[in-house]
């Protein structure tokens, strides 16, 4: 079962990073991937237990559930229902202070293919796809956080915690 991962440096504090990754409105206007999310059964905020649904730009769908919220540092969440693809699909966001205004932010998915007897072919595959786009969503957070002012946007909201 493969485990890709994709990293960035980001000029931003790690706990606005995190923060902007978990607000839902704001992560339309830089996450490149994402189309639609919304969270579930009455939820407002990630949780331990939260589920979302979440609409990628080319129309595929997926409903994760939270399995991991450990602000600022770590988000983590598991497949419920998606493409029939994935067997099994798990990702997670890791935002690491190197200064005040400095960050390391790790993206790293793990997933499993169907049919089985396919996946040593498949899954290769599939890696270089998502490693693709773990790289543009990554761009997407630096480009958005270091040159508008979104992260003033997002300190200007209430915080959820």
């Amino acid at each position: 079962m493969p485990t890709i991962a994709a990293d960035l440096e980001i000029d931003a504090p790690h706990a606005e990073l995190f923060e902007l990754a978990q607000d839902y409105d704001l992560r339309l206007r830089w996450d490149p991937f994402l189309n639609s999310m919304k969270f579930l059964g009455g939820a407002t905020e990630a949780a331990v237990g939260v589920r979302v649904w979440v609409r990628a730009h080319n129309g595929l769908t997926m409903e994760v559930e939270y399995i991991t919220v450990n602000p600022p540092d770590q988000v983590a969440m598991k497949m419920t229902r998606g493409p029939w693809l994935f067997r099994q699909f798990s990702g997670a966001w890791l935002f690491k202070r190197l200064a005040e205004d400095r960050t390391r932010v790790v993206f790293r998915y793990n997933f499993a293919t169907r049919p089985r007897l396919a996946a040593p072919v498949v899954e290769p595959i599939v890696a270089r796809v998502l490693t693709r786009d773990m790289r543009l969503r990554l761009e997407g957070l630096k480009r958005s956080a270091e040159t508008t002012d979104i992260l003033a946007e997002l300190r200007g909201r209430p915080s959820p915690r």
